[in-house]
């Protein structure tokens, strides 16, 4: 038997009946009976302006509006949380775990922070899934242990006081969170290192990541046997336009030679990574990393947020982002924020879409069309699935996928103005109608 959910903006959720195959149609999907990697996850973040939202409702209310993102019935089934370490965009306020100018000791180093918003978020979270996996990032170093010591710009300081005081400051997080029944298993070394932002960020060129992974925190993870995966990451870049060569060597150190092949290609920096984790403009350099280093997992850490408006056609957008970042590898797919009030307006000013909106004011609750994407995959696919290689009309906008269980999910859009026929020409064959501008899930 085959269950058929579709979506449109009017019409979410829908289950429609499938039809027999009748000759041999032309605008098909077919199974190459290539199997491609094996999947980890769909995920969100955990943000402090999540948490405050729902601060002044009842536990039973807040674990109602959290069902819809990690809850095993009709909820999305979400099994990834990224966790921020220290401040990030959506924290309330720039903080570390450790401003103590000078504390290379870490003596002053503490999570009590967290434990106001994001450890009683993720809480919550993990009774509604307790095989919930976890993933951590800083955007920004303790401002002492920078160049300027500032939150929102500058670079790590290179001296070896410093480089081993922030290795241990990252493992000591990784085992405080363990101490919280919070296993962490990815660490992605830091937030966006292309550029300065407008909130909590750290610049770095490739030369530092290798020198960093390679002489301080792998050795130290190593040694320490902390268990916890070390991913490249997570990198909104390079920059792959070939007009950079042109450029003044200044504008070169963005370039994917002089960045990421600076790291991956020492062998013994390379040793002590499991994986790379790309977004937003990083989009462009996952099919190179996939194609040269294909021992190495890859993954999307952050889904683009958009403006606040939360349409449907960004919703395809979005969906197409994960086709694009599935079909290069990518073992998993880490949304933005799930929960923000209306209009999402981040403490310094960008308004982004969210999966649901929540008014505390009149505690008005809305899923938004994002989380329709993410639910027409997340419900269905399992980790440990893997990612099937297909063929035919239908390829460049749809995703198999073949469950632990032995069941196939086909996501297949239709984001065009007009019906499509589409036929699966596979295991239990079958043709469908889609619905115009939809989105489809078929589980055989």
């Amino acid at each position: 038997m085959t269950t058929w959910i579709s979506t449109t903006e009017q019409s979410p959720w829908v289950s429609r009946e499938v039809k027999p195959v009748s000759g041999n149609p032309e605008d098909r999907l077919e199974p190459t009976g290539k199997a491609l990697q094996t999947f980890y996850g769909f995920g969100a973040a955990c943000n402090e302006m999540e948490w405050t939202v729902l601060s002044g409702l009842t536990d039973q209310e807040r674990k109602k509006i959290l069902s819809n993102f990690f809850g095993s019935g009709e909820g999305c089934h979400l099994k990834i949380c990224r966790i921020p370490i220290g401040a990030n965009d959506y924290a309330q306020n720039w903080y570390s775990c450790d401003e103590q100018a000078g504390d290379y000791s870490l003596h002053s180093f503490s999570i009590d922070r967290d434990g106001e918003c994001i450890i009683p978020l993720i809480k919550k979270a993990q009774e509604l899934e307790p095989e919930l996996r976890f993933l951590a990032s800083p955007w920004s170093p303790p401002t002492w242990m920078k160049q300027p010591p500032v939150y929102n710009y500058g670079t790590l300081k290179m001296d070896p006081e410093t480089l081993d005081a922030y290795a241990r400051y990252l493992e000591k997080f990784i085992l405080a969170y363990r101490d919280e029944n919070i296993p962490i298993g990815r660490l992605l070394i830091q937030n966006e290192p292309f550029a300065d932002q407008k909130f909590p960020s750290c610049v770095w060129t490739g030369e530092q990541f290798r020198i960093f992974i390679r002489d301080y925190l792998g050795p130290l993870f190593e040694r320490d046997k902390v268990g916890t995966e070390l991913w490249l990451g997570t990198l909104n870049g390079p920059e792959l336009d070939l007009n950079r060569f042109l450029a003044p060597p200044t504008a070169a150190k963005n370039l994917y030679d002089t960045y990421v092949d600076t790291v991956l290609f020492d062998r013994e920096a390379r040793r002590h990574l499991t994986g790379v984790g790309y977004q937003w403009a990083g989009k462009a350099s996952i099919q190179r990393t996939h194609e040269s280093f294909p021992e190495l997992k890859l993954m999307q850490s952050e889904s683009e947020c958009g403006d606040g408006t939360n349409t449907w056609e960004y919703a395809f957008y979005v969906y197409n982002l994960i086709c694009h970042y599935l079909k290069n590898g990518a073992d998993s797919y880490v949304f933005w924020s799930m929960l923000l009030p209306p209009g999402g307006t981040s403490t310094w000013g960008w308004n982004q879409n969210s999966l649901a909106t929540f008014d505390p004011a009149d505690g008005s609750f809305t899923l938004n069309p994002e989380f329709y994407v993410i639910r027409h995959l997340s419900r269905f696919v399992e980790p440990g699935a893997v990612l099937l290689e297909t063929k035919g009309h239908f390829s460049g906008g749809s995703l198999a996928f073949r469950n632990p269980d032995g069941s196939t999910v086909l996501s297949v859009s239709n984001f065009h103005n007009v019906e499509r026929d589409f036929s699966w020409k596979g295991e239990s064959p079958f043709t469908a109608v889609l619905p115009p501008m939809s989105l489809n899930t078929f589980v055989l």
